[in-house]
């Protein structure tokens, strides 16, 4: 009884946890919900790249997820569609020109060297030393004058190639392009090693920052034209959330009556390990965080479901242990036992199959798929666990004195045998023939 009553606090430590966490952080919300912006880029070829491959539709779609990300927009999707296309799909973002400018730029850095062209003119030839070479970059100020600068920092490949162009350049310039454009070109002094740089030309912040953002998320390994643009207003998003809020409500409020009405004081404890699995579920949600879209929210209320069919299961095996003359501790422990079997295989099956659609699927479906997997992992846990422990607590070693308590009638129950030998729970095993 011990072990119960601590696992009974472990379980609502857990509950006040996740209503805390309900209560403080905020739900992220997909792009359906909130509303924003779906861009559909598609891939360009050129001298140097004449056919995309799915090698570089990768690099393409992780340099996309960093710009997007650096934006400090919340939650964007990026995903590969067909060969040569990848739709973007970013919430809460009011500003579509600027976000379009900002995929769309190449975030090329390069190092260049003067050279005396054949009218006597100076020009810039290429090191080698390009945005490829960097391992990050930050906004800074100077300390005497304030001005913004961009610092950059190499990595090891990076700054071998800057100290050896430093040595080259000792008492030269030394030009810095950004998108093809002169950023700066200060006289090198000495060899420079260490791998730190900074480019400096009377930026305002902004202009620093977006620079920083650009060099952090990397070149595009090819153009990307943005071939078709979609907004989605919130006023969608609201009413959506306010039916799914209604069709949750009825939908649960509708199990628990059914629950209730057949299986009785059964049904009732399953009631409150639903609420605590809903309660955990969710907070699971935003600690991840997950970001619930219509077909996530639809998921979640399809796990709902696959939860009490647990506890249905587990409820009609501990009935036909009472109807065979068990005692209410022997009968709960056999109907979870010989239930948990068609629990686990049922459960393992449906993860299985979310597995597949969220690693195949389309984004609405990834987030269908995620909130059922979090759903159905819990699932079991609020079944085998929560709902089990209440009833320990509750009947413990009491006798079976109401059996419309269960659903079940007086001569519905068999004789079984006794084990008088011990006192375990005076468990009755077996029914005699």
């Amino acid at each position: 009884m011990k072990n119960k009553l601590i696992l009974f606090w472990i379980i609502m430590g857990l509950a006040l946890a996740s209503l805390f966490i309900l209560w403080k952080k905020p739900t992220s919300l997909g792009l359906d919900l909130v509303g924003g912006s779906r861009l559909m880029l598609e891939a360009q070829t050129s001298d140097s790249v004449p056919k995309i491959t799915s090698e570089i539709m990768d690099s393409l779609q992780y340099a996309i997820e960093n710009r997007v990300n650096a934006m400090g927009v919340g939650e964007t999707v990026v995903q590969r569609v067909g060969a040569k296309r990848l739709l973007v799909e970013i919430p809460n973002i009011t500003d579509t020109a600027k976000a379009k400018e900002f995929i769309g730029q190449t975030a090329q850095l390069e190092f260049k060297r003067p050279i005396v062209g054949k009218n006597g003119e100076v020009e810039w030839q290429s090191t080698g030393l390009t945005g490829k070479d960097l391992r990050k970059s930050l906004v800074n100020s100077t300390p005497n004058t304030g001005e913004w600068v961009v610092a950059l920092e190499f990595n090891n490949e990076g700054a071998k190639k800057f100290s050896d162009l430093t040595k080259e350049l000792t008492g030269k310039q030394m030009a810095i392009f950004f998108n093809g454009k002169l950023q700066s070109a200060p006289t090198v002094n000495e060899q420079i090693s260490g791998g730190h740089a900074q480019i400096s030309g009377n930026y305002e912040y902004a202009q620093a920052k977006e620079m920083v953002d650009l060099l952090n998320a990397g070149a595009l390994p090819v153009g990307a034209e943005i071939i078709q643009e979609e907004s989605v207003g919130p006023t969608l998003g609201s009413d959506s959330i306010n039916k799914s809020k209604v069709a949750a409500f009825i939908g649960i409020t509708a199990v628990m009556v059914f629950m209730i009405l057949y299986y009785r004081v059964m049904g009732l404890i399953s009631c409150f390990a639903l609420i605590i699995y809903a309660l955990i579920n969710f907070a699971i949600f935003k600690i991840v965080p997950v970001t619930l879209t219509l077909t996530g929210i639809a998921g979640f209320i399809l796990s709902i479901g696959m939860a009490i069919d647990a506890n249905i299961l587990i409820f009609e095996r501990t009935k036909e242990e009472l109807k065979m003359g068990r005692s209410l501790f022997t009968a709960i422990n056999s109907g979870f036992d010989r239930a948990f079997t068609s629990i686990f295989d049922s459960n393992v099956s449906t993860i299985m199959t979310c597995l597949i659609l969220y690693y195949f699927g389309a984004s609405m479906v990834k987030g269908f798929a995620l909130t059922l997997i979090i759903g159905v992992c819990l699932s079991m846990f609020s079944a085998i666990t929560v709902t089990k422990n209440f009833m320990h607590l509750i009947f413990g070693s009491k006798e079976l004195k109401y059996p419309e308590l269960f659903g079940l009638k007086k001569e519905d129950i068999q004789n079984a045998y006794v084990a008088t030998e011990t006192k375990r729970e005076k468990a009755k095993f077996g029914v005699l023939d």
